[in-house]
């Protein structure tokens, strides 16, 4: 039952984190520094059980995330991790007390310049023995470090910093962190206490402690003005050079090549999901496609059946696409959404 396309699947073991000088790298090194008393996991497989991923961290059997539009399963109990937090409850029961876990994730989702299969997290997790602190303790640490750290990625020891409250299964209470970064709110990670069942599952009944996750992908595009992600699995020399200080520096765009749009209508059937056709379209044209967006939708007015229209961007980072290219992968589109997703054209 395996749905990890073969794009996707060539991807897995790169570690953009890993690459001396690579944007992630240094944004993950910097993360680094600020943890200093951290044990660092930064090489840990992606492949992981369904029981890590989600049952050991209380996500419902219901919720969204676990189904096969959201999620790549190898087989019914096996996925590629879909956040680093799949580690947290193996490296609890090791009796790990303050670690953080870098890694490659992965998850079915829309296209466009923010959003790709393959994304990079890092966990943290710190815990006290049973009776030292209480919950208010603990946030007001998370806050200070988080707070720290946020303030030094960006250079700023006055940036404006908010905190509101959030829902993840796996602790409570739950906070995202936003900042103010350019006239706008940046919503930059999520957080909270680790719940109490969690803990005592792993053989630590009583104690306490905080965890935060962050994507470095939305780090690093914000703080060196990088505008499309898909820049990251660049081999391009121009790219590439540009981080060769180690330094935070601002992104230099270099020539940008002309879009290709081609729009594609079909009627729905009634299981469809949005995300199906996003990773057929991107298993069909990887990073030769820039952005997906649903354009229209259409209710006839007589059978009550559904249309959507999309329309999807051609672009390469590093050449002109020939207008034969774009035609033949717009034609495999067609032919594929049709056989694998059991649409029908208009």
């Amino acid at each position: 039952m395996s749905n990890v396309p073969a794009g996707v699947a060539a991807l897995v073991g790169r570690n953009l984190h890993k690459q001396p000088l690579h944007p992630l790298n240094i944004v993950s090194r910097r993360i680094q520094n600020h943890f200093r008393d951290f044990k660092v996991f930064d090489d840990l497989a992606p492949q992981v059980s369904v029981a890590q991923c989600f049952d050991q961290l209380n996500v419902p059997q219901d919720h969204i995330s676990r189904k096969p539009s959201d999620t790549f399963y190898l087989d019914a109990l096996h996925v590629l991790r879909t956040h680093t937090s799949a580690h947290q409850n193996q490296l609890l029961m090791q009796g790990h007390e303050r670690f953080l876990v870098f890694g490659d994730c992965y998850r079915r989702d829309q296209i466009d310049a923010t959003h790709y299969p393959v994304f990079h997290q890092v966990e943290g997790v710190k815990t006290w023995r049973k009776g030292q602190v209480t919950d208010e303790t603990v946030i007001e640490d998370l806050k200070q470090n988080l707070e720290g750290l946020t303030k030094s990625l960006f250079q700023n020891r006055e940036l404006e910093i908010r905190w509101v409250d959030a829902y993840f299964p796996f602790t409570h209470p739950s906070l995202e962190m936003e900042v103010r970064f350019r006239d706008d709110w940046l919503e930059l990670l999520g957080c909270g206490v680790i719940q109490k069942n969690i803990l005592a599952n792993c053989g630590r009944e009583g104690e306490n402690g905080w965890a935060f996750g962050i994507g470095l992908e939305r780090i690093a595009m914000t703080l060196f003005s990088i505008p499309d992600i898909r820049l990251f699995w660049s081999q391009d020399p121009r790219f590439i050079n540009q981080f060769a200080s180690g330094e935070v520096i601002q992104f230099q765009p270099y020539s940008k090549f002309p879009p290709c749009p081609k729009d594609i209508s079909f009627w729905i059937p009634e299981l469809y999901n949005s995300n199906d056709f996003y990773a057929l379209v991107r298993d069909i044209a990887g990073d030769l496609v820039e952005n997906v967006e649903l354009v229209d939708e259409f209710t006839h007015p007589k059978t009550n059946r559904q249309s959507h229209c999309y329309r999807i961007i051609y672009r390469s980072m590093d050449r002109s696409l020939l207008n034969s290219e774009v035609n033949d992968l717009q034609e495999k589109v067609r032919q594929d959404v049709v056989g694998t997703l059991g649409v029908e054209l208009r």
